[in-house]
């Protein structure tokens, strides 16, 4: 089937068995622990997503991509795997994973699970044995053990530090009592980085590929994608070294840095393609890969994973000549490589996107400080954040991306309209950056809230058992049962946008129009469908065609400031 063929013309059981029906589906993001309690334990659970299948229906939505549900102790919300092929038991059971995949396809949405290969946890049974196995076993070469420097091994093998914070290298205790080797972890020391020169690996993950796809994931998002392969010779340079070679902004534009995006990752993506072309249709993939851009293609590749997150936009302050850039540079990219492009505003590791165009400068990387996240380290939100600009904004923004050729990744909330939580006590938080940069880094549970279905109880509908993050009250009025049925919510606009999404789809390609206006973006895409957004402060004349939707009341003949339209 071709690449132009639309949604809206393929039958049910074509749109099934389409190879192509993931480049430009609307796919939306489940943080399990965080969307809805069956069992009021006050843990989101498989159950409770089923129970949401409904919900997840109406919405219009074409896939869910599902966060980690393995079983975890949560040392970095999920992303540490005690098994990668089992359900963690406070979430469900195997037979509870069936039943959910069973409860979406039958609803025709597709289902992508979240993999993590770069490393596992450290209660996995693999890294226990290790631990009680010695140097040089067949055992530790599953991950990567290195004698530490110093007369005694006492210094790390390197200085490198970990994501989170802290050296990347945690020190064991020998079976005999011993101080012992140093592992490696880019991120939390719960967390011990897999060896991928061990084809004992590679023939491991092939096999979890399989046990997944056998039981109906229709794809993969790939944690952490550009990071599985390294170069370990020694001696190991240094972080200085490191630092005076990188002369990109996004990483290293050439493959030498000794553990991010080296180009021999993409021989184990090569296999993994393989496997996915066993099954009809293919099963798909998207990487996670934050590489330098002239290297993201690579992740791409329709030999490799397929797709890779482009999160351009996110970065980018709401700005018409950044967005029309940002836009127009990866389409063409997606073009060169056969794939479709990936669009995304919000996620579980960043902060909202109707918060971020609420601070001053855009709500882009300007708007949130140079950490990131700089803003909420006071606890509340500061005093210059307009909710009611950001919200606005970020109706305006996902409605531009909904008409964007490519996949749309949603993250659950959004539609909702939801804000960033700031208000958390230290004592209820949960993300190991802020206990590991504490002062510096707040982490990213303010995104991570769980959801308020009602506007009443104790955890707005979420269950019966309270929430495991604190709800703060304001939520009441982005609660599901408060939007649904309401002209003009968020909720309604994310519905209509996303069915008329479907019927109006078309092949990857869009025109643009010129405006007359600086601060504004007009484009068509085939078959008449036109999308204008007036990113100013003053309201524009509105082109002549049918309004089909709109992120906000229309003024008239004019698009008012911080308004997208979607026009026929």
């Amino acid at each position: 089937m071709s690449n132009t063929a639309t949604l809206a013309t393929l039958s049910g059981s074509d749109l099934a068995a389409d190879p192509n029906w993931w480049r430009q589906a609307s796919v939306y993001q489940i943080y399990p622990r965080s969307f809805s309690d069956s069992n009021g334990d006050g843990l989101g659970d498989i159950k409770g997503i089923t129970a949401k299948v409904p919900y997840l229906k109406e919405l219009g939505i074409d896939a869910v991509w599902l966060s980690p549900f393995y079983p975890s102790a949560l040392a970095d919300g999920g992303y540490d795997v005690d098994d990668y092929r089992d359900v963690d038991p406070k979430l469900g059971t195997l037979a509870d994973f069936d039943e959910m995949s069973a409860a979406l396809h039958a609803a025709g949405i597709k289902l992508i699970a979240d993999i993590v290969p770069n490393h596992s946890s450290n209660r996995h049974e693999w890294f226990r044995e290790a631990l009680a196995s010695p140097k040089g076993s067949a055992a530790r070469e599953r991950y990567i053990f290195r004698d530490g420097q110093g007369e005694n091994g006492e210094i790390p093998p390197s200085d490198w530090e970990s994501v989170f914070g802290g050296p990347a290298w945690e020190r064991i205790t020998e079976p005999d009592g011993t101080p012992g080797q140093w592992y490696m972890h880019i991120f939390a020391k719960e967390q011990p980085d897999l060896n991928w020169a061990n084809r004992e690996i590679r023939e491991d993950f092939l096999k979890t590929l399989r046990f997944w796809s056998d039981r109906g994931v229709d794809g993969f998002r790939v944690d952490v994608a550009h990071a599985l392969t390294k170069d370990l010779t020694e001696p190991l340079i240094s972080k200085v070294e490191l630092s005076a070679a990188n002369t990109g902004t996004d990483g290293f534009p050439d493959g030498s840095h000794p553990f991010w995006d080296r180009d021999e990752v993409h021989e184990i993506y090569a296999e993994w393609r393989e496997v996915f072309n066993e099954y009809h249709p293919p099963r798909t993939a998207v990487a996670e890969a934050w590489v330098h851009e002239s290297r993201r293609a690579r992740y791409a590749s329709p030999q490799g994973l397929g797709q890779a997150f482009n999160f351009d936009l996110l970065q980018a302050d709401f700005d018409a000549g950044e967005f029309r850039e940002i836009i127009t540079r990866n389409l063409a990219d997606a073009t060169e490589s056969g794939a479709s492009s990936t669009w995304v505003f919000s996620n579980h590791d960043v902060v909202r996107h109707a918060t971020r165009y609420g601070l001053p400068k855009g709500g882009g990387k300007h708007a949130q400080g140079q950490d990131g996240k700089g803003w909420l380290l006071a606890g509340a939100p500061p005093e210059e954040l307009d909710v009611e600009l950001g919200l606005r904004r970020a109706r305006a923004a996902t409605l531009l991306m909904l008409a964007l050729p490519g996949s749309a990744y949603l993250y659950q909330g959004e539609e909702l309209g939801l804000q960033e939580v700031a208000e958390i006590p230290d004592t209820e938080r949960q993300d190991p950056t802020f206990f590991r940069n504490k002062g510096v880094e707040i982490g990213r549970d303010g995104c991570r809230v769980p959801l308020p279905w009602s506007p009443e109880g104790d955890s707005f509908g979420f269950g019966a058992g309270g929430a495991h993050l604190p709800q703060p009250a304001w939520f009441s009025r982005y609660a599901v049962a408060a939007e649904d049925g309401v002209e003009g919510s968020t909720l309604e606009l994310y519905r209509q946008a996303l069915k008329l999404r479907r019927e109006l789809q078309t092949s990857e390609e869009l025109q643009w129009l010129e405006s007359g206006a600086a601060d504004v973006l007009h484009f068509s895409r085939p078959g008449g469908w036109q999308t204008v957004t007036n990113f100013g402060d003053t309201p524009v004349e509105l082109p002549l065609g049918e309004v089909l939707v709109s992120s906000g009341p229309l003024d008239g003949g004019l698009l008012p400031a911080n308004t997208t339209v979607w026009l026929r």
